[in-house]
């Protein structure tokens, strides 16, 4: 009887063992990888999108409908986003450093330096002395770029700001222009409370064109003059010219230079932590971003002291576009201290 026993034990054992080895020869081995960390996240290209989204709200402006006291408000709204902190400043250098990294030549000047006297000497001094970058063998074509996106996008807006002035006096002839404006608290608080939103990314055309590395990076502004200028090499070689009589353009070292150093931290750092962080303090330029402060507000106090609607073209003109232009431009921004 005992022997039975064992006998239909060690059977049952055996049967058990046999589904378990069935079932782990039914299952195929899972292939487990480590998770892939995910790349630190670009600086330049986050804030750049935002410099083009600001021009193309100024290219809107230039046939947007100026027929009543809401349009005026939308423009002043729309521009003064921008203006807020450091958002346009951060996205105007980024935008325009990526216009000086279309320049093989200057960026293999910058990592022959860093091959030679190592990589961290020649990110110090590129931080520390954003002059240093323009002194490159190829720097000048890079700085001939630059130069010549930043005097087209400052055109733009003037070009802007004029549409705006002469309204100005156009709307003088208008009944709803001319009534009184009221009280302009609101007004005031509209523009003092402008938000500046989330940042706006470049589009994924935009950033395959830099990808593929066959097409180049167009001044901002020229982006909503053709819709086919994102996809052409318009940065091969500079496209300066100067009439005769003209006064030559005389850049600002520190801005241009600090552009300049940013197209190279990107060239030459093998640490995109580093680099990252070393890129975000060059996107910031107290001098530029005092001047945007200002003029935003100027804008609300000449909205403050005017007593018609059509003023407000006036306070866009002058202070949300012209005053703009000039902070923006290649030379030094001024302010009032």
């Amino acid at each position: 009887m005992l022997i039975s026993i064992l006998a239909a034990l060690a059977l049952t054992t055996a049967l058990q063992s046999e589904g378990q080895d069935d079932s782990t020869m039914a299952q195929p081995p899972v292939l487990q990888l480590d998770a892939v960390a995910a790349p630190a996240a670009d600086p330049v290209r986050a804030a750049a999108g935002d410099y083009a989204a600001y021009h193309g709200v100024v290219a809107d402006l230039r046939s947007a409908p100026i027929g009543s006291g809401e349009d005026l408000d939308s423009a002043m709204d729309r521009l003064t986003a921008f203006y807020v902190h450091d958002r346009l400043v951060r996205a105007w250098i980024a935008y325009t450093a990526m216009i000086a990294a279309q320049h093989p030549e200057y960026l293999d000047d910058v990592r022959e330096l860093a091959d030679y006297y190592g990589e961290q000497a020649a990110m110090s001094g590129l931080l520390y002395d954003p002059t240093y970058a323009i002194s490159f063998t190829h720097a000048d074509t890079a700085e001939a770029s630059v130069v010549d996106a930043l005097e087209r996008d400052s055109a733009g807006i003037r070009e802007v700001s004029d549409r705006y002035r002469a309204a100005a006096y156009d709307l003088q002839s208008t009944r709803w222009a001319q009534a009184r404006s009221g009280n302009r608290r609101d007004r005031l608080s509209a523009l003092e409370n402008a938000g500046s939103g989330p940042s706006v990314p470049l589009s994924n055309e935009f950033l395959l064109s830099l990808d593929t590395g066959l097409e180049g990076v167009v001044p901002a502004s020229a982006l909503y003059e053709h819709p086919e200028i994102a996809r052409m090499s318009a940065y091969a070689t500079p496209q300066l010219s100067l009439t005769v009589g003209d006064a030559a353009v005389d850049p600002d070292r520190d801005r241009i230079g600090r552009i300049l150093s940013v197209a190279a931290l990107q060239a030459i750092s093998n640490d995109p932590t580093q680099s990252t962080e070393l890129v975000n303090a060059l996107l910031s330029d107290p001098v530029v971003e005092r001047c945007l402060t200002w003029a935003r507000l100027d804008l609300q106090q000449c909205v403050a002291a005017g007593h018609f609607k059509y003023e407000d073209s006036f306070c866009i003109a002058e202070h949300a576009l012209l005053d703009v232009s000039r902070c923006l431009g290649v030379s030094a921004a001024t302010g009032t201290d």
